[in-house]
């Protein structure tokens, strides 16, 4: 017997099917993950470590710069912060709230929050096995990525890293 969504998913467009694969993917990694995160918070805490690099730190002192000028500036660190606090009471980030890089807080990875980065990865292939995602898919995957990524790269771009 065919599975009840068969047709439904047939005739989704492109964007609703990636949708439906990163909820799965996410759904997966939060049900087998050792310690309970919201799906934010583990959106959030890929973040601490991509921001980890020199090059980002720079980007982002850049963006606290013009950001300055806003007069919802206050609101949205006070709102960023809760949401760094809560990954920091888990053991999952340090966060220095004087750092000496033009930041006007800075965060950073423990070693539980690395252990829990590693099982997130781990955990994301292991769904790409349940779910059958092989080399040519992978490699199409790549090739869609690219071409979206400079969508988004430009758009960044062009607001001088200011969303």
């Amino acid at each position: 017997m065919p599975h009840p969504h068969n047709d439904a998913i047939a005739n989704m467009p492109a964007s609703a099917l990636i949708g439906i694969i990163e909820e799965s993917k996410m759904t997966y990694v939060r049900e087998n993950l050792s310690i309970f995160l919201h799906e934010s918070q583990i959106k959030l805490l890929k973040q601490v470590k991509k921001h980890e690099k020199p090059h980002h730190k720079r980007i982002r002192a850049k963006q606290f710069e013009k950001a300055k000028k806003d007069d919802l500036f206050n609101v949205h660190l006070g709102l960023y912060l809760k949401k760094y606090q809560k990954l920091e009471k888990l053991g999952l980030i340090e966060i220095d709230l004087q750092p000496d890089n033009g930041l006007e807080y800075d965060c950073k990875l423990t070693p539980k929050g690395i252990e829990v980065l590693i099982e997130i990865a781990t955990l994301e292939g292991k769904w790409e096995s349940v779910v059958g995602i092989g080399d040519g898919d992978r490699e199409v995957l790549k090739r869609l990525a690219l071409d979206s990524f400079e969508i988004s790269y430009r758009h960044k771009k062009n607001r001088e890293f200011i969303f």
